[in-house]
């Protein structure tokens, strides 16, 4: 993998984080790291990757944002009626006054200030995705199931409200964690997702974007240990990891059923499991810690099949039925398909997906393809087969949706 895309995939969040630090303008910082990434582009192919390629993108940045505060200075002082860089630099200081419960870990600090009770929590959860985990926003526009070009927008509008409103950017006491919770639980868990399932490029999953996901919960978790989203969501998310390293072989997609379950990481599915035995979750808990408390029982039921044809299929069914009368979504629905598919045959999953709508993903149509061709019907199977190839924007999922349209022919 180009060196460039692995380090901007990496480290894109910490780097934002430093030159916040250091200039607290969300304004100028994203455009100056697109510069320095841009430069690279034209000059790594040429000149060879550097030795750090962080440092050479941070340093990059850091000349590019000097030069725009340089041209700044120069109009604000042929406009005396704008605040000057002093007064401005003393607005940031009194932001950054803490009475000593200050947060500490870069990445929630960041997901904070993106929390903002100025920003609707869809707004912040998608700024956060887009600026601190660098998630493209193509994938961002599949997560929240909008087009590209309307998350593109509210993205810009977000940024454009922190900086017009002037919010300042600066590390927020610990404070403000319970009013932000569901927000940066949110946030997680479609970071997580993104991970997971990227909508787009090379990589069938990014384990590393998972992993970060998963440490924020554990930063934040250790923070606030009592609080159900956070122990609920942990336990989802460890479910699902666990499996990430039978999910792909020899670069190919392996669906659940033909997974090799010895090479899920059992000690994690043994953490999620003991979590979902912990006390917070007996008691009343909110929608969002309901839904994934829910969502990761049924991880758990496939966890505990020693094989695919132990799977307890009514017992998921169940589990999907309560999930959509506490937290429906299209993308519950179409997951409950499958489930209907496996518990009752392909003629109730066919059925179970009528009226299933996922804008913009392949999902869908990969779905009714493949229980078409389960229930006979190869003709409507290889439609339905091209129709998700032509949505499908993953490189290794296409791969897939191909080689199972080319077996009908």
């Amino acid at each position: 993998m180009d060196v460039l895309e692995v380090t901007v995939r990496e480290e894109w969040g910490r780097l934002v984080a430093l030159l916040l630090a250091q200039f607290r303008r969300l304004d100028l910082v994203e455009d100056a790291l697109g510069d320095a990434v841009e430069a690279a582009s034209r000059t790594w192919p040429r000149d060879g990757a550097p030795d750090n390629p962080t440092g050479w993108l941070l340093t990059t940045a850091r000349r590019r944002l000097l030069d725009r505060l340089r041209t700044e200075e120069v109009a604000r002082r042929k406009h005396p009626l704008l605040a000057t860089e002093a007064e401005r630099r003393g607005e940031g200081v009194r932001t950054m006054a803490d009475p000593g419960s200050v947060v500490e870990d870069d990445l929630l600090r960041l997901v904070l200030m993106c929390a903002h009770p100025a920003l609707s929590p869809e707004a912040a959860c998608a700024l956060s995705l887009r600026l601190v985990l660098g998630v493209p926003t193509p994938d961002v526009a599949r997560l929240f199931l909008v087009p590209e070009a309307t998350m593109a927008a509210r993205i810009t509008r977000a940024k454009k409200r922190i900086v017009g409103a002037g919010i300042p950017f600066a590390v927020p006491d610990a404070s403000v964690l319970p009013d932000r919770l569901d927000t940066v639980a949110h946030t997680a868990y479609l970071a997580f997702t993104a991970g997971y399932a990227p909508g787009t490029g090379p990589d069938l999953l990014r384990a590393e974007t998972s992993g970060e996901a998963i440490r924020l919960v554990r930063v934040v978790l250790a923070l606030r240990p009592e609080e159900p989203v956070l122990v609920a969501l942990l336990a989802l998310l460890l479910l699902q990891h666990s499996r990430r390293d039978a999910r792909v072989a020899d670069g190919r997609l392996v669906l659940l059923p033909d997974q090799d379950r010895s090479r899920w990481h059992h000690e994690e599915i043994a953490e999620a499991l003991t979590l979902l035995g912990h006390p917070a979750l007996a008691g009343p808990i909110t929608v969002q810690a309901a839904s994934y408390t829910l969502q990761a029982r049924i991880g758990a039921e496939h966890a505990r099949a020693l094989r695919p044809e132990d799977t307890r299929w009514e017992r998921i069914l169940t589990l999907y039925d309560t999930l959509l009368a506490v937290a429906p979504s299209p993308s519950a629905r179409l997951a409950r398909a499958v489930a209907v598919a496996e518990a009752r045959g392909p003629a109730a999953g066919i059925a179970a997906l009528e009226g299933v709508d996922i804008p913009s993903s392949h999902r869908v149509a990969a779905v009714r393809a493949e229980l078409l061709a389960r229930d006979g019907d190869t003709v409507a199977a290889r439609a339905a087969y091209d129709q998700a190839i032509a949505a499908c924007r993953n490189d290794v999922e296409l791969a897939h949706l191909r080689a199972r349209r080319t077996a009908l022919d």
